[in-house]
């Protein structure tokens, strides 16, 4: 990683624009124990489920489907939240497509994890690519929010598979005007509607020195288009998570 010289400043404090992690198993807390660095979590953005009622008026009948994809554990609480406000029983044949293991095992907060038929990626729907070929007969529902990833939609379509994306939740701008004031040497963007809260709140907002780190293609480009220098990129082949990305710039930087 090239690293510009006058934007070399010592990494004291980091901002991550994600909720607080409900326990400090988060690599984030062991990154900043390492480095002695202040540490602070700050959804930019929130999420708001939309009400069953709603759901209905987009004539979305759950009972139509075999199949479920999940991208998020957003996904999957809004999702069984809906379905039991529908009253709608969930069927022990739905099978569930999961991006990442993790959302898989989460799972287990709504059913019996070992008597459902669960399968999983490794990050992406493109990584479930093996095993969604094995049931493309499948009628899948996607549930999403109302920014959903379009990336995901695009892979479905052009490899011709059923599905019907529902809205179940949306992604709503936080309100984060008292950080006006407050200045940290990193901060870490997940998502482009995270990008669009900083400018929502902070019209004016310029960088300076601040280092502004980003995973993901939609994020980094989201941040381009604002005249932003994105200084670490993740995942890239030496970094696949951010945590990574960002020890490898604060060794460089730290010295």
């Amino acid at each position: 990683m090239q690293i510009d010289v006058e934007r070399s400043k010592k990494v004291k404090s980091i901002l991550v624009t994600l909720p607080k992690p409900e326990n400090d198993k988060s690599p984030y807390f062991t990154l900043a124990e390492k480095y002695n660095l202040k540490l602070d979590f700050r959804g930019f953005i929130h999420v708001e489920g939309v009400s069953a009622k709603d759901v209905r008026k987009e004539k979305v009948n759950f009972a139509d489907f075999s199949a479920v994809i999940f991208t998020s554990k957003n996904a999957v609480d809004h999702f069984f939240r809906v379905c039991e406000e529908m009253r709608f029983e969930v069927s022990a044949d739905l099978k569930y497509f999961c991006i990442s293991e993790t959302i898989a095992l989460y799972l287990q907060k709504y059913i019996q994890y070992r008597k459902r038929k669960i399968f999983f990626g490794k990050q992406t729907a493109q990584d479930l690519e093996d095993v969604l070929k094995k049931h493309n007969k499948e009628k899948f529902l996607f549930p999403c929010s109302d920014v959903a990833n379009e990336e995901t939609q695009r892979w479905l379509q052009e490899n011709g598979y059923d599905f019907t994306p529902a809205v179940l939740f949306r992604t709503v701008i936080s309100d984060i005007k008292d950080l006006k004031d407050v200045f940290y040497d990193i901060i870490v963007f997940f998502s482009p509607s995270s990008v669009q809260s900083l400018y929502e709140n902070f019209p004016d907002f310029v960088q300076n020195k601040t280092r502004i780190a980003a995973f993901g293609a939609t994020t980094q480009q989201a941040l381009l288009e604002h005249d932003l220098i994105l200084d670490i990129p993740a995942p890239t082949p030496n970094a696949p998570s951010m945590t990574m990305a960002i020890e490898q710039y604060i060794n460089q930087v730290n010295k």
